[in-house]
C-alpha cells in the first residue's frame, strides 16, 4: 500500500548513448503509478526517482532493463565508464584499420584494380556491421519500443550505404557507384567522436571524484591503536599528527595547530585552531599535534554532505533543459522525415539515384542531436564540480537560473559581515556605586541565553548567581530573577527608564561601531555593556565584488541604527544608490524585509548563517547560507558557502552566472549547428562523411566549452 512519505531512489544506468535514451527511460519510469517524478541525466548516467514508497529499486531497475539498458551498483560507475571507454577504443581501432584502405581505394583512382569493389565491400562490411553493432542493436530495440534515438540515424545511414552499394555491386544497376566507404567512415568517425566525448566527460566528473578521494582510511586513537575510520563513533577521541588528515569532523580537546581546509572551503590560508575549535574531516593538520573528539561520523560529516549535495546537483535539471528535451524528443523522427523528403525531391527533380541517396544519408547523419543532449547536463556537472572545489555547494540546476535575474543582495551582519565572535570590551555607568554587583547579576542572567552577545557578557564573570523565572524576549533581551532580584539585560525597549548619562554612554559606544547592551535592576537601566564584533578582513572586498556584478547591497541587523551605520560605512555599504542599512530588525522581520524588496520588483538573494535567518533564506529568490552557521539555515538555502568568507558569495553568484551562460552557449551552438547543417546536407553541399565528422565535432565542442568552467578562479583567487 502506498504511503504518504515521499522517497527517493537513485539508479546508475549503463548503456545510454544519447539524450533520447534518457528521455525514453524517464518516460517509462514516470508512467508508474507510484512515481511522482523521474529525472534521467544522460551526462551523469543516473536516474533520480521520487516515489511514494510502494515500489523498491528492483522494480524500477526492471523497468529500465526492459528497455535494454543496464542498472549497475553506484560504486561500479567508474568501472563501467572504464569498460565503455575501452570498448569504444577497440571498436574505433578495428574500424580505423579497415576504413583507411577502403577510403584510399575508393577515393584514389590510381589505387584501383579489377575487382576492387569486392575488396572494398569485404573490408567495409565488418566495420559497418561489427564496429557499428551497438548502433544497430540500439536502433532495433528502439524500433521494438516504437521510439527513435541518435543510434537510429547512425544505423539507418550506415546500413543504407551498405545495402545500396551491395545492390549496385551484385545487381550491376544504376551508374555503378558504390558507397561502402561512406558507411565505414561514418561508423568510424562517429566512434571517434564518441570516444573523445567519453574521455572528456570523465574529466567533467573529476571534481566530485577528487572530493570522494579526500576521505581518510584510518584514525589513530590515544592509546596508539589504529582503526578504520568506519569504526569511529561520536565521542571517540583520536590523535592527529602534523601533516596528517583529520579523520572525521570533531572538536579539539588538546593541542594547538594550523589547519589547511582549502580542499573543502576553498580558502588558501591555513586557520589557527586550539582547544574548543571545531575541525572538518579530511582537512590537513599543518604543524602541531592535536587530540580531536569525533562529533560527526560517516554520512553525517561535512565532506559526506558536500559530496551528496554536489552529486544531487549534478544530477539535477535546469528549466532550460526542458526545451532541449522537447526538441530532442521530436528531432530524430523529424530528421528521418526530412531525409525521406530529400530523397524523393532529388529523384523527382531528375537527379541521379546515387546523388539522391547521398543527400538523404547526409541528412540522417548530420541531424544526430548529441550536442543538444549534452549541452545542459555537462554544463551543470562541470560548474557544480568547480563550485565544490571553491567551497560553494550549488543545490541544483534550477539555482543557476535563479542567479540570472538577481539584482539585490540582503546580508545579515552578524556572522557574515562580522566574525560573529562577540567579546565584552568595556562597561560604562555607575549603577549607584554597585557596578560590580550589577555586572555579576547581568552576567548570571545572560548565562541562560545562547545568543552570541549574551555569551560574551556571561563569559566575563566566572561565578554566576542562581537564576529563576528566566524569560527570553525575542529580539529585545532577557528578564530573570537573579539571587531573588529582578534583572533585565538587552535593548532600550526592554527598560522603563534610561538615565541621560547611561544613554550618553550607549551613544558613544555605538558611534564606534560597537553594540551597546543595557543592564539593570527592575525597569531601570544602570550600566551599558560595550560588546564588539570584529569585521571580517575580507568583507569590504566582498561588497565591492558584489557591486561589480551589478548588485545592490542591503545590510540587516538587530543592532541599533548607529552601530549598524558604523559597520556599514567600514565595509562600503550605503556608498552608492540602491544600498540600504536596516537596523533593529527582529528575527521574524527579516523575511518581511525580503518580501518588501520583492514587492518593489527586486529579485533578492539573502545571505545568512543563523536559525533566525532561515525564514528569510527560504523567502528569497536565492538563499545563500554561510556554512559556518546552523544546519537549519543551510537546509533553507539554495547555495551554501562552506567557508565564512563573504567573498565566496560573490564567487558563487559569478560562477552560477558563468555556468548558466556556458549552458546557453552550448544550446545555441547545438541548435545553430543542426539548423544550418540539415539544409546544407539536403541540398547536397555536405557529403555523409563530412556530416559524420561535423556531428562528432559539435559534441566535442559542447564538452570542451563546458570544461572551460574548470578554469574559473573567482574573487578570492584574485
Amino acid at each position: 500500500m502506498a504511503t504518504e512519505l515521499t522517497q527517493r531512489a537513485d539508479l546508475a544506468i549503463d548503456g545510454m548513448t544519447c539524450a533520447a535514451c534518457a528521455s525514453r527511460i524517464q518516460r517509462k519510469l514516470g508512467k508508474l503509478d507510484a512515481v511522482a517524478d523521474a529525472q534521467v541525466n544522460f551526462a551523469t548516467g543516473r536516474a533520480t526517482v521520487t516515489h511514494d514508497g510502494s515500489v523498491d529499486d528492483s522494480v524500477l531497475a526492471a523497468q529500465v532493463e526492459a528497455l535494454g539498458y543496464l542498472v549497475i551498483a553506484a560504486d561500479e560507475t567508474d568501472a563501467a565508464e572504464d569498460r565503455r571507454e575501452a570498448e569504444l577504443r577497440n571498436r574505433l581501432t578495428f574500424g580505423a584499420l579497415f576504413s583507411v584502405p577502403v577510403m584510399a581505394i575508393s577515393m584514389i583512382p590510381a589505387l584501383r584494380f579489377d575487382g576492387w569493389k569486392w575488396l572494398v565491400a569485404g573490408l567495409a562490411t565488418p566495420v559497418i556491421l561489427g564496429s557499428g553493432w551497438n548502433f544497430h542493436r540500439s536502433a532495433w530495440m528502439n524500433l521494438r519500443q516504437r521510439t527513435t534515438s541518435m543510434d537510429t540515424l547512425v544505423s539507418m545511414g550506415s546500413l543504407s550505404a551498405l545495402l545500396w552499394s551491395a545492390v549496385v555491386l551484385i545487381g550491376d544497376i544504376g551508374d555503378g557507384h558504390v558507397y561502402f566507404e561512406t558507411g565505414a567512415v561514418i561508423v568510424t568517425l562517429i566512434l571517434l567522436g564518441k570516444w573523445f566525448e567519453v574521455r572528456a566527460k570523465r574529466r567533467s566528473g573529476d571534481a566530485i571524484r577528487a572530493l570522494a578521494d579526500l576521505g581518510v582510511g584510518s584514525a589513530l586513537l590515544e592509546d596508539g591503536t589504529e582503526i578504520p575510520v568506519e569504526d569511529l563513533t561520536v565521542g571517540t577521541r583520536f590523535v592527529v599528527r602534523p601533516g596528517d588528515k583529520i579523520a572525521t569532523d570533531g572538536i579539539i580537546v588538546d593541542g594547538r595547530s594550523a589547519i589547511d581546509a582549502s580542499m573543502v572551503t576553498g580558502e588558501p590560508v591555513p586557520v589557527e585552531v586550539s582547544v574548543g575549535d571545531e575541525v572538518i574531516g579530511a582537512t590537513i593538520n599543518a604543524n602541531g599535534s592535536l587530540v580531536v573528539e569525533a562529533t560527526k561520523v560517516g554520512a553525517d560529516t561535512a565532506l559526506a554532505q558536500i559530496i551528496r549535495l554536489v552529486d544531487q546537483a549534478q544530477g539535477s535539471r535546469a528549466e532550460v533543459q526542458r526545451l532541449a528535451d522537447r526538441v530532442s524528443g521530436v528531432f530524430v523522427p523529424l530528421a528521418i522525415v526530412i531525409a525521406f523528403v530529400t530523397l524523393v525531391a532529388w529523384l523527382l527533380l531528375g537527379n541521379p539515384a546515387g546523388d539522391a541517396f547521398t543527400a538523404a544519408v547526409a541528412v540522417l547523419i548530420i541531424a544526430c542531436p548529441c550536442a543538444l543532449g549534452l549541452a545542459t547536463p555537462l554544463g551543470i556537472m562541470v560548474g557544480t564540480g568547480r563550485a565544490a572545489q571553491l567551497g560553494v555547494i550549488i543545490k541544483g540546476g534550477e539555482v543557476l537560473e535563479d542567479t540570472r535575474a538577481v539584482d539585490a543582495v540582503v546580508v545579515d551582519k552578524t556572522g557574515t559581515i562580522t566574525a560573529g565572535a562577540m567579546t565584552l570590551v568595556g562597561m560604562e555607568g555607575d549603577a549607584r556605586g554597585e557596578r560590580d554587583l550589577v555586572h555579576r547579576l547581568a552576567a548570571s542572567a545572560e548565562a541562560r541565553s545562547e545568543h552570541p552577545i549574551a555569551q560574551a557578557i556571561a563569559s566575563s564573570v566566572d561565578d554566576h548567581l542562581p537564576v529563576e523565572d528566566f524569560e527570553n524576549v525575542p529580539g529585545s533581551g532577557v528578564r530573570a530573577l537573579v539571587d531573588g532580584g529582578a534583572v533585565r539585560v538587552g535593548r532600550r525597549s526592554l527598560f522603563d527608564e534610561i538615565p541621560p548619562s547611561v544613554e550618553a554612554d550607549a551613544a558613544a559606544a555605538e558611534a564606534t561601531g560597537a553594540t551597546a547592551v543595557f543592564g539593570g535592576r527592575g525597569g531601570l537601566a544602570e550600566v551599558v555593556f560595550v560588546v564588539a564584533d570584529q569585521i571580517k578582513a575580507t568583507s569590504a572586498e566582498a561588497i565591492l565584488a558584489l557591486r561589480a556584478q551589478g548588485l545592490s547591497v542591503t545590510m540587516l541587523t538587530g543592532d541599533n541604527q548607529r552601530t549598524a551605520e558604523s559597520v556599514a560605512a567600514q565595509v562600503g555599504i550605503g556608498s552608492v544608490a540602491g544600498d540600504a542599512v536596516i537596523a533593529e530588525v527582529y528575527p521574524d522581520e527579516k523575511a518581511d524585509v525580503v518580501r518588501r524588496l520583492q514587492a518593489d520588483g527586486r529579485r533578492v538573494a539573502m545571505v545568512g548563517d543563523g536559525i533566525n535567518d532561515a525564514p528569510a533564506l527560504a523567502q528569497a529568490d536565492l538563499g545563500i547560507a554561510v556554512g559556518t552557521g546552523t544546519d537549519v539555515a543551510i537546509e533553507a538555502s539554495d547555495l551554501t558557502i562552506v567557508s565564512g568568507d563573504l567573498r565566496a558569495v560573490a564567487d558563487a553568484i559569478a560562477l552560477s552566472r558563468r555556468t548558466l551562460s556556458t549552458i546557453k552557449g552550448n544550446l545555441f551552438w547545438a541548435f545553430a549547428y543542426n539548423a544550418a547543417a540539415i539544409p546544407l546536407a539536403a541540398f547536397g553541399v555536405l557529403n555523409p562523411m563530412i556530416a559524420a565528422a561535423a556531428m562528432g565535432l559539435s559534441s566535442l565542442f559542447v564538452v570542451t566549452n563546458s570544461l572551460r568552467l574548470r578554469r574559473f578562479a573567482g574573487y578570492r583567487d584574485a
